[in-house]
């Protein structure tokens, strides 16, 4: 049997899916008599955690909803997924939300195993995010992800099972090179040895990724980064529009709040150019009303066409 602190935790674990457990399954998951699993029970309401009992011959538990917000067990997948998300956050341009992110992520980080840490480090560094517009992809094992950001960081060849559009599955060993968000989607960009030419992998059709073990030199990319080269390589998908902007505001104050989506260039003491590119003219306009200044867009005539339709609809949104 488990020590007591042990299967504290793996009680608090099982609680925290929020699902209702008879108290029979539950003692006989954690190995103990329902009598001892009542004190464990009694022992998280000590702590703050609000466990709520259906007493009778179908009795059992369920974690509530409480006051306050008590210590939570995470796995080692989801403690990626938040520091990541955190360091997304932080980076971000959402007013009150970047201050939180980084005392979060402070705290995270200083209780966070060395073996974590380096698989958070490996995948911030090795993705490529395609620009606005592009939100996070779901249905990726991010153990998956992580197992292929290290390679990518490492150099160190990789095979794996791949699934192609119409169905044919192979089998593949290539010199990664980057991830790419993309469209919802995450891309790897990698050299194939087998076709001797660079590829990108959907990563939702990649099974079973593992290292050989074999380092290499890394290639030279045949685009301008690797974002272009999955976007050159999808049928189908927008090309991105180049978006240039002139903005009567102080270029650090600009910078300030969307730097991180495109660059900002300084023309005079009140004056900014805005660069960005987009899949979508909906995040520029977004990014260029949220400064709160007055601006003039250069390039492309496209977006001058979606400020109009912008303002139509707000001028009649606000009509009596």
């Amino acid at each position: 049997m488990a020590n007591t602190s042990t299967r504290t935790l793996r009680l608090l674990s099982l609680l925290q899916t929020h699902r209702y457990w008879p108290g029979t399954e539950l003692a006989d998951r954690l190995g103990v008599s329902v009598r001892t699993l009542r004190r464990d029970v009694d022992r998280l309401r000590e702590l703050g955690y609000p466990v709520e009992a259906q007493r009778g011959v179908d009795g059992g538990y369920q974690l509530a909803a409480g006051a306050a917000l008590p210590p939570l067990v995470i796995d080692d997948d989801e403690a990626v997924a938040l520091a990541v998300g955190l360091h997304t956050a932080a980076e971000g341009a959402v007013e009150g939300i970047a201050e939180a992110s980084i005392r979060v992520l402070a705290k995270v980080a200083q209780v966070m195993p060395a073996r974590l840490r380096h698989r958070v480090e490996a995948l911030r560094a090795m993705t490529v995010p395609a620009g606005w517009g592009s939100p996070d992809p779901a249905g990726v094992d991010p153990g998956v992800l992580t197992t292929l950001a290290l390679a990518c960081r490492d150099s160190e060849r990789l095979r794996f099972g791949y699934t192609a559009a119409d169905g044919r599955r192979t089998g593949r060993e290539v010199e990664p090179h980057r991830l790419v968000r993309l469209a919802r989607r995450w891309y790897l960009v990698a050299y194939d040895l087998t076709r001797q030419d660079w590829r990108s992998f959907r990563v939702d059709r990649l099974t079973a990724p593992e290292g050989t073990g074999t380092p290499f030199r890394p290639r030279t990319l045949p685009a301008a980064d690797a974002a272009e080269f999955v976007r050159a390589g999808i049928g189908g998908l927008p090309r991105p529009y180049r978006v240039t902007a002139l903005v009567d505001a102080p270029a650090a104050a600009v910078r300030e709040r969307i730097g991180r989506w495109g660059t900002v260039e300084e023309v005079d003491a009140g004056r900014c150019r805005v660069r960005m590119t987009s899949d979508s003219l909906d995040w520029p306009t977004l990014a260029l009303g949220s400064l709160g200044a007055e601006f003039r867009v250069l390039e492309p005539a496209e977006l001058v066409d979606r400020l109009r339709d912008w303002a139509a609809r707000f001028d009649r949104a606000v009509r009596d």
